[in-house]
C-alpha cells in the first residue's frame, strides 16, 4: 500500500479563504480517517517562501525586470544534510585506505543528491557544494601525507590541474550538473 501524505495547495486568494479551505480539507479528510496535523500545517504567503520535500519555494522579483517569478531551489536544510554527509564519509574512510574508496563512496552521495536538485534553481548551490567537497578531500588527502608538499600531492593525486583523482576514480563535481527548468 502506497501513501501521499506530504501535498501543497497553492490558492489566489486571501489568508482567511485559505483558513477557510484548511477546514474543509480537515473535514474531507476526516471521512477518510485521515487527520490533518495541525503542527505541520502552514499558511504562508508565496513572497515569504516554504520549504515542501527539500526544496525552498518563494517568489522573487527578477533581476533587471519587474516581474515576479516562483523560483524553486534546495532548501539550507536539504544542503546542511549533503555536506554532513560529505564530512562523515570522509571521517568513516581511514586515511590508510586509497582515496578511490573515499571517492567510490562519495561520489554517489553527491551524484543522487544533485540529481535530484536539478530541475530547479540550484547552480550556486551546487558550486558551494563542489567548493565544500574539493576542499574536504583535499583535508583528507593531507592528512595522509602529513609530510608532503603541495606539489607533491598535486603530482600524485590530480592528473589534471587541482581536481582531486585516484588511480580508477575522479572526484565528482557538482559545479558540472547542468540545471533543468
Amino acid at each position: 500500500m502506497r501513501y501521499a501524505d506530504d501535498w501543497c495547495l497553492v490558492i489566489n486568494g486571501t489568508k482567511a479563504d485559505a483558513e477557510a479551505l484548511r477546514d474543509d480539507i480537515a473535514a474531507v479528510l476526516s471521512t477518510m480517517g485521515l487527520r490533518l496535523s495541525q503542527d505541520k500545517t502552514l499558511i504562508t504567503h508565496i513572497d515569504e517562501g516554504l520549504d515542501f520535500l527539500g526544496w525552498r519555494l518563494q517568489r522573487h522579483r527578477k533581476r533587471g525586470t519587474s516581474r515576479h517569478y516562483v523560483y524553486t531551489y534546495p532548501a539550507k536544510k536539504s544542503l546542511r544534510a549533503v555536506v554532513v554527509k560529505v564530512k562523515t564519509l570522509c571521517r568513516q574512510v581511514g586515511v590508510n585506505q586509497p582515496l578511490d574508496d573515499l571517492l567510490r563512496r562519495l561520489n554517489p552521495a553527491m551524484r543522487g543528491w544533485c540529481a535530484y536538485f536539478r530541475p530547479g534553481v540550484s547552480s550556486v548551490t551546487f558550486a558551494y557544494l563542489s567548493h565544500y567537497a574539493w576542499q574536504t578531500v583535499w583535508r583528507w588527502i593531507r592528512r595522509k601525507h602529513r609530510r608532503s608538499t603541495w606539489k607533491q600531492l598535486r603530482r600524485q593525486y590530480c592528473h589534471r590541474g587541482w581536481w582531486p583523482a585516484g588511480d580508477t576514480t575522479e572526484l565528482f563535481d557538482p559545479e558540472k550538473v547542468g540545471t533543468t527548468r
